[in-house]
């Protein structure tokens, strides 16, 4: 997995390559399929986020997210990245590393999202397995976490398949779709093996 310089985005911007795909910051011309792929996939994506706002597919809200990931990967407190198919360079999905957290800790958290189309066929697990080397090699984190719904098995898949370790359980942890709900604590440090064998999202 390589962690490259993109002339097309600016020298401060990453671009992940993974197997079969890659991972960019996002920029104003994925708008387009950006609200295409979200608007197909409502019903699947709504029950696992936060509730959606009432202009969440609209250009503006989409360039108010871009000038939010913009600050936070300025600050180093976050980094947000779309997953792209390298074949026919379609937007498959989304990942972030968000609340960066520096001094004793250097941890962060990870989250991703993938279009209604796509699952099921192993490329978060890929995108999972690509970003790794940027958090822990490029970022320098000890720590990486991520949470989940306890139903959610396929986003449990993707965590095990990547070597995270289930670590607990947080009572109502995040406001997902309107609801307080409980979730599943992972997470994988440097030193953890790193598997990957693809599969799940």
């Amino acid at each position: 997995m390589a962690f490259l310089r993109s002339g097309l985005i600016g020298d401060s911007h990453p671009l992940i390559q993974g197997r079969g795909l890659h991972l960019r910051p996002p920029v104003s011309v994925d708008y387009g399929p950006w609200a295409e792929l979200r608007n197909r996939s409502r019903d699947h994506l709504m029950p696992w986020e936060p509730q959606w706002s009432r202009d969440e597919l609209s250009r503006s809200a989409f360039r108010r997210r871009l000038r939010h990931y913009n600050r936070e990967m300025k600050d180093d407190q976050g980094y947000a990245f779309f997953i792209f198919r390298d074949s026919d360079l379609a937007l498959l999905g989304g990942l972030t590393l968000s609340n960066v957290r520096r001094g004793v800790t250097q941890a962060a958290a990870l989250g991703y999202w993938l279009g209604a189309p796509h699952v099921q066929q192993g490329h978060m697990s890929l995108a999972v397995a690509a970003a790794l080397p940027f958090v822990f090699d490029e970022l320098k984190l000890h720590r990486l976490e991520a949470a989940c719904l306890p139903h959610n098995v396929a986003s449990i898949r993707v965590l095990e398949a990547n070597g995270f370790t289930h670590e607990g359980l947080a009572r109502r942890y995040l406001k997902i779709d309107g609801v307080w709900l409980d979730h599943l604590l992972f997470a994988l440090v440097a030193d953890d093996p790193r598997q990957r064998r693809g599969g799940g999202l």
